[in-house]
């Protein structure tokens, strides 16, 4: 086959799940390959512009790997074009053998406890978001004339909003944090920050290196309660397993913190284990005041993790403020099934049905971290290429020429990776002549204005 007569796929989400697919699509030369991969956004990484920590700048260089595989032969960027408005999915069967979506999950699991919805109370999603300029969020506002905030959840995204919390203005002002949001974090006035996890430190999902970090924070003290980091024997029977190879030295991380005394940083952040909350306490407004803990002990499950389990003591802490990091659910997509249990698309490998594909997050559930989706991205691409072999699927009724004339038509303002490639320029040149790694456009208008379409 020549390339006008290659496989044609369309990928939904240009995230790392769509790259990483891409580009295993892309580099091998069994089977000739076409991609087009479609974004919501005019900006494309996904999580990596929009979930990564402004902090984390070494992170965001996978993009240097994408932008690889954006100038292959054969690839197309189709940003700032939303599949189910501007192009359906029955638009997509006529022009494309395959098309597979790597949407990601978009929303978060609730506490589902009283108080949960008070003013104050919030996903942290929507506060990561709001603080990278997602353009979504750039509306949000949180109230940081609070003194105490309390993160809910002990994963690396919970541990960067704690982050970012206490880190000092000069360090956020070197970071491409959206410029509204370096301005709030500024004037905000949090001097107490609390992590809170139900189960213990061997349990704790974050990595070692983002909680190692914690305790070098420049402006903020970090302590841990002895007793929360001595190991009942469940815990201690998970870590003689030794089936996470990075649980004793998270142990020792932890424990070394617990033996630190205050140092007279301008912040305090606590790491608490082993407490659940159960209430969202009010003010006399509406806002949230306090959080009502409960002490939890651990239990060994039939397959042996150790399980949270209430107990009869509670405690009441101080916050004015809090983000909820207990996970995040996928969202359905029209035409394709939905597990509403597990929150995905269920899939054999990636495959769905016929011509129709999943990979990342919606695959498999938001595990991992970003590379994570390489190995998930060559098996779903593993799938696609077999079923292609094999004759597999729906053949397209469209030339490749015609579903960019379809797109250009029902989306004018379109946009191509070397507008993207424009728009990066912009941002980091503003950024350089401040010092900063990039400014970042922050609204989809802007964005389009600075592409000279507006």
């Amino acid at each position: 086959m020549t390339l006008p007569e290659a496989l044609r796929v369309a990928i939904i989400g240009a995230g790392p799940a769509g790259f990483f697919l891409a580009e295993k699509l892309l580099a091998q030369n069994d089977v000739p390959v076409s991609v087009d991969l479609y974004e919501r956004l005019p900006t494309p990484y996904g999580l990596v512009r929009f979930g990564v920590a402004p902090d984390h700048e070494k992170i965001k260089n996978v993009t240097r790997q994408f932008d690889k595989t954006a100038v292959r032969p054969g690839f197309r960027y189709f940003g700032n074009v939303d599949v189910g408005s501007h192009v359906t999915l029955d638009d997509l069967r006529r022009h494309y053998h395959q098309i597979c979506f790597t949407t990601g999950a978009q929303t978060d699991r609730h506490m589902g406890i009283p108080g949960e919805d008070l003013a104050r109370s919030h996903p942290a999603t929507e506060f990561v978001a709001w603080y990278n300029g997602h353009p979504d969020f750039t509306d949000r506002t949180f109230d940081l004339s609070v003194e105490r905030v309390a993160v809910v959840g002990v994963g690396n995204v919970a541990v960067d909003v704690a982050r970012i919390l206490c880190r000092t203005e000069e360090e956020l002002a070197e970071t491409d944090i959206a410029p509204y949001a370096l301005d709030a974090l500024r004037a905000s006035r949090v001097k107490e920050v609390y992590l809170l996890g139900r189960r213990g430190p061997v349990q704790a999902a974050f990595t070692n290196p983002e909680v190692k970090e914690l305790g070098e924070l420049p402006g903020a003290d970090v302590r841990v309660p002895p007793d929360e980091v001595t190991l009942d024997p469940v815990s201690q029977a998970e870590l003689d397993r030794g089936e996470d190879h990075s649980a004793p030295k998270k142990v020792e991380i932890l424990r070394e913190f617990s033996t630190r005394s205050r140092a007279g940083r301008s912040r305090l952040l606590t790491i608490r284990f082993l407490v659940s909350p159960v209430e969202l306490l009010p003010d006399g407004n509406g806002a949230v005041q306090a959080m009502r803990l409960v002490k939890n002990r651990l239990v060994a499950g039939k397959d042996g993790a150790a399980r949270a389990e209430p107990t009869t003591e509670f405690e009441e802490l101080p916050v004015g403020l809090v983000f909820r990091s207990v996970g995040y659910r996928g969202m359905p997509i029209p035409g394709l099934p939905f597990d509403e249990r597990a929150a995905i698309v269920p899939n054999d490998g990636g495959r769905v049905a016929p011509g129709l594909y999943v990979s990342g997050w919606i695959k498999r559930g938001p595990t991992g971290v970003i590379g994570t989706n390489k190995p998930d991205a060559a098996e779903t691409a593993t799938a696609m290429l077999a079923d292609a072999r094999n004759g597999a699927g729906p053949s397209p009724s469209e030339s490749r020429t015609a579903i960019e004339s379809l797109l250009r038509q029902r989306q004018p303002a379109l946009v191509t990776f070397p507008d993207w490639q424009k728009l990066d320029r912009l941002e980091t040149e503003r950024g350089k002549a401040l010092g900063r790694p990039r400014l970042k456009v922050t609204s989809v208008e802007e964005m389009i204005a600075a592409l000279g379409r507006g």
